[in-house]
Order: structure tokens, then C-alpha cells, then sequence
């Protein structure tokens, strides 16, 4: 099968398809007489694990290293469960991140219903985000930056 039918039988788009080929994590044949990229059933399921990778957060890197273990013959799984268990504290800290900021900008969209627009004057740019408190974080009294 060709580029287009590989990806309309998994999903993807083309471009997908030549992207991962470009990195990589798949590897078509070529036709001898037109050189056209040819792929297989096994290129079909190597293409569906990929995506379930991606599915679970893995990047294309760590996929190519998934992939390259299997293909000599080794157990990814060891590797595949110790990259979950040390991303999911980092993606449980990033929803609590994405939470908190969900709760400032409705706080933030609350308390500017009833407040008039403003034009820059030169001495304010949007009178909206300079009425909203500044965040009190450590380090902020020594102009040090911290999340």
C-alpha cells in the first residue's frame, strides 16, 4: 500500500505518515520501478502502536527508543513503565498549574464584566491585566521570577 491508503487505514493523515518516516519510526520499501514507498500490514500495526503511544503521552523520541529496543529483540515494557510512572507527578503537577490558571482568568473575566475599556495614554496599556494583582511568589521582593 502507498502513503495515502497506510494513513486512511489508520487514521492519520499523510503528512503524519511522512512525518514519522522522516523520523525515523517507520521504514517503507521502495517500488524498484517507480519508487513509490510501499508499506505492509506490519507497517499498518507499527503505525497503530505509534499512535497509541502518542495517545499515552510519548514523544517521538521516546517512541523511536520503544521502537528500536523491540526491533533487536529486547523488552521495552521495563522502560515504557518507568518513563510513565516518572512523567505522571510532572502531568499531575501541570493540571494543577492549568487549574489554578483556569481560576484566575475566571476571576479575572468576573471582576471585569462591569469595568469600562481604557485607551493606552502612556501611562496604562489595558487597564484590565494592571487592575488584576500581582501574584505574590517567593523571590518576588528580590525580583526573582519563580512558578
Amino acid at each position: 500500500m502507498k502513503v495515502s491508503e497506510l494513513a486512511r487505514l489508520a487514521g492519520v493523515t499523510a503528512e503524519t505518515v511522512r512525518h514519522y518516516i522522516r523520523e525515523g519510526l517507520l521504514h517503507p520499501e521502495r517500488h524498484p520501478e517507480n519508487g513509490y514507498q510501499l508499506f505492509g500490514q506490519k507497517d499498518l500495526d507499527r503505525l497503530r502502536f505509534i499512535q497509541r503511544a502518542r495517545t499515552l503521552g510519548f514523544g517521538v523520541a521516546e517512541i523511536r527508543d520503544i521502537l528500536d529496543h523491540a526491533d533487536h529483540g529486547d523488552s521495552p515494557c521495563p522502560m515504557v513503565r518507568d518513563l510513565l510512572a516518572s512523567r505522571l507527578p510532572q502531568i499531575r503537577d501541570r493540571i494543577r498549574e492549568l487549574q489554578s490558571l483556569a481560576s484566575r482568568m475566571e476571576q479575572a473575566l468576573a471582576a471585569w464584566e462591569e469595568m469600562p475599556d481604557g485607551t493606552p495614554d502612556g501611562h496604562s496599556l489595558c487597564r484590565l491585566i494592571e487592575s488584576f494583582p500581582e501574584p505574590l511568589t517567593a523571590g518576588h521582593e528580590t525580583g526573582e521570577e519563580t512558578r
